[in-house]
């Protein structure tokens, strides 16, 4: 391993814009955003795999200077002003598409991608000055768990340089139960927060049984519940897949309410 290795970031992105426009229901996950990069190395580039992008085949941008995607609607006029400037990463990309081609993974480039806000709504409250170089790579269409952690260990030398890998999503998704006052909706929620916070950073379980554990997800009593479909969780696989091909160890990072639930966030990193 380098003298400045990799580090691997979970985090939830919220609901839409809402963390930029100050929303109250968002107080606790803005402050953690804002101050989470004070923990991490700052990285010569950064690597995103948000739960708003999925394809057929692993898929990378590959432009220059990425254009916006404002892919929510019904906000105010202002969020769809936002401009995250970061430059893009050609190089990174033809990289990570050498190394889902070495590891037997179909891959392409997609040069005309913008930036989704899987992307810009996190970066632009840990990075704002948005001068460090982003690439995102998609989710898969099946959304089956092994093939994202498999996506992850191909991505392992990407820990060989100082390059922050984020998975954009949350850690509870169902949208029908943020705006829903129910006491059960909200101890499903914990559960499953409880549930994923051991299976990533419990020392007593080995990283076979984390990966049995996270690949069987939907078995857990509320699962399911918590994620009616699954897009907003498994970047976190894909984010396990880097960290257990690298042996790194999860520290939890953030466990508190985003739109009235809980939710949590990971940091794996060499320690």
């Amino acid at each position: 391993m380098s003298q400045n290795p990799g580090q691997i970031l979970y985090l939830p992105h919220g609901g839409g814009p809402m963390p930029l426009l100050g929303d109250p229901n968002h107080a606790e996950l803005i402050e953690f955003m804002k101050t989470i990069s004070n923990k991490l190395r700052k990285p010569s580039a950064i690597v995103v795999i948000s739960a708003h992008w999925e394809e057929r085949i692993a898929t990378i941008t590959g432009a220059e200077h990425p254009k916006m995607i404002y892919d929510y609607s019904g906000f105010p006029e202002e969020s769809y002003k936002i401009k995250y400037n970061a430059p893009g990463n050609p190089e990174l990309a033809k990289e990570v598409l050498g190394a889902f081609n070495e590891n037997g993974i179909l891959a392409k480039k997609d040069d005309k991608r913008g930036y989704d806000h899987g992307l810009f709504i996190p970066l632009m409250l840990m990075y704002p000055d948005a001068n460090i170089p982003c690439i995102q790579i998609s989710q898969l269409k099946s959304l089956e768990p092994r093939e994202h952690i498999a996506l992850g260990k191909a991505l392992a030398k990407l820990m060989e340089k100082n390059i922050l890998v984020v998975g954009s999503g949350l850690s509870f998704h169902n949208m029908r139960e943020f705006f829903h006052k129910s006491s059960e909706a909200d101890q499903k929620a914990i559960e499953f927060n409880n549930w994923l916070i051991e299976t990533c950073t419990d020392e007593n379980i080995s990283e076979n049984e984390r990966e049995r554990r996270l690949s069987e997800w939907e078995k857990t009593p509320s699962g399911r519940f918590c994620h009616p479909r699954e897009e907003h969780l498994l970047p976190l696989h894909v984010c396990f897949g880097i960290a257990t091909a690298n042996n790194f160890k999860a520290e939890l990072v953030f466990d508190d309410l985003v739109i009235g639930k809980r939710a949590s966030a990971f940091l794996w990193k060499e320690f």
